[in-house]
């Protein structure tokens, strides 16, 4: 007969060790972050389409990429943007620091107003582009794609102010669309049609505060809203609430990407590569090489990469030109490099796109100079396209174009529309 085999006790201190070793393993568990929101992201994907944000886990698509993108342009969108880095500034050399580090005159972005700026190292190459909120007199918000807090501590020395990233507390929705105004009026922001582009203010939400901007990354009506990580869901569950007979969908970043390219707008380390992540020299730009020579402010005060730019000018050392480019036909031309007279190599598209709305061919690129004129003819594009299992080389003139793309006048209406 059998006899029953009897397992000896562990000990609670191997236990604990066991349980040591598993926290310690933790991190390889969650490979990317969760924003606030994820909880209601999570339940809305359907394609399982992740790619990762700055270490978060952030949709491309949700749904639909097709049906998310005519969401922004019909109805109501909304994206989390909680992953961008984001610092809060304040104490009494707040306004001077910032003027000291941006091309943009700080001094004149006054309290509930917001702008778009860039910086730069003192070579004059542009380490990001980015948005200033003003939140009061003393205290701003400095958005931006990349991260950047040792630079800004090392750059703070000598002013009284203070440099904290707030990233991780404070969550963050674009609401954008025709309808997005009406959502939020729906959802209870009474004086949110005060609102002019660029303004912002703090609205009461589920006993504290939200601050809704009239900003946005798609060349539409819109707003972004900011507030407390832990007051983050209750945010979303009223938005959508509110807005569930204007048409909201929550969208992923494929559908916001197409819509920024038709406003013209940019992305750092798509459209250009920052100071601080390029390797080979000639990837580094200067602000009037990438579009955003009509920020620099000669008539302040010195500010980072000043003398190399006025240089740069004088000399006429700028050598690269961010355009945009209509292209014959219909099939995108990312990534496809550009030709002068179908020979000589001169630039690269960075993003492009059949545009719905401008119906033609569209495109961001960056070409050497003079060939970004928009007086240069000849030029060409490169694609390869797929026809039944292989590629198809196909040669498409280009021309220089004005940015942006589309113009929406519900985008600055005032007051908004209501759709």
């Amino acid at each position: 007969m059998a006899q029953a085999i009897r397992k000896k006790p562990v000990s609670k201190s191997v236990n604990a060790a066991v349980s040591a070793r598993i926290a310690a393993q933790d991190h390889f568990r969650t490979l990317r972050l969760g924003t606030p929101f994820q909880p209601r992201i999570d339940a809305l994907a359907k394609t399982q389409d992740w790619y990762n944000w700055a270490g978060y886990r952030a949709p491309h698509s949700l749904w639909d990429e097709e049906l998310e993108y005519f969401a922004i342009r019909s109805q109501a969108a909304l994206f989390d943007i909680s992953p961008m880095t984001k610092y809060r500034i304040e104490g009494p050399d707040a306004e001077a620091f910032l003027d000291r580090v941006t091309l943009r005159d700080v001094t004149k972005l006054k309290p509930g107003r917001v702008h778009y700026t860039a910086w730069c190292d003192d070579e004059g190459f542009v380490l990001d582009d980015g948005t200033l909120f003003r939140l009061s007199p003393k205290r701003f918000r400095l958005c931006s794609q990349e991260r950047h807090l040792p630079w800004l501590l090392d750059s703070a020395i000598g002013f009284d102010v203070t440099v904290e990233e707030e990233t991780e507390a404070v969550a963050g929705l674009a609401l954008q669309g025709p309808t997005s105004f009406a959502v939020l009026r729906d959802a209870g922001f009474a004086g949110v049609e005060k609102l002019k582009i660029f303004d912002l203010a703090d609205f009461p939400h589920d006993g504290g505060t939200v601050g809704i901007s009239r900003t946005g990354f798609t060349g539409d009506l819109g707003y972004e809203l900011f507030v407390p990580a832990d007051k983050a869901l209750s945010l979303w569950d009223r938005l959508m609430k509110a807005g569930e007979l204007r048409g909201i969908r929550a969208i992923g970043y494929i559908a916001l990407n197409r819509a920024r390219l038709e406003a013209g707008l940019i992305v750092a380390n798509a459209d250009f590569t920052t100071a601080e992540h390029a390797i080979r020299a000639d990837r580094l730009r200067m602000p009037d090489e990438i579009g955003l020579g009509f920020m620099i402010d000669l008539e302040k005060g010195h500010f980072n990469g000043r003398r190399a730019i006025l240089e740069a000018r004088a000399k006429r050392k700028l050598r690269h030109m961010l355009v945009g480019l209509e292209i014959e036909g219909n099939i995108p031309a990312e990534h496809a490099i550009v030709y002068y007279k179908k020979s000589q190599e001169v630039g690269l598209v960075s993003a492009a796109m059949w545009s719905p709305m401008a119906k033609r061919n569209i495109a961001i690129a960056s070409l050497a100079r003079p060939y970004g004129d928009t007086m240069v003819e000849d030029l060409w594009v490169e694609i390869y396209a797929m026809r039944e299992l292989q590629y198809q080389k196909l040669m498409k003139r280009a021309k220089v174009v004005a940015r942006p793309f589309i113009k929406l006048d519900r985008r600055t209406a005032n007051p908004p529309a209501d759709f």
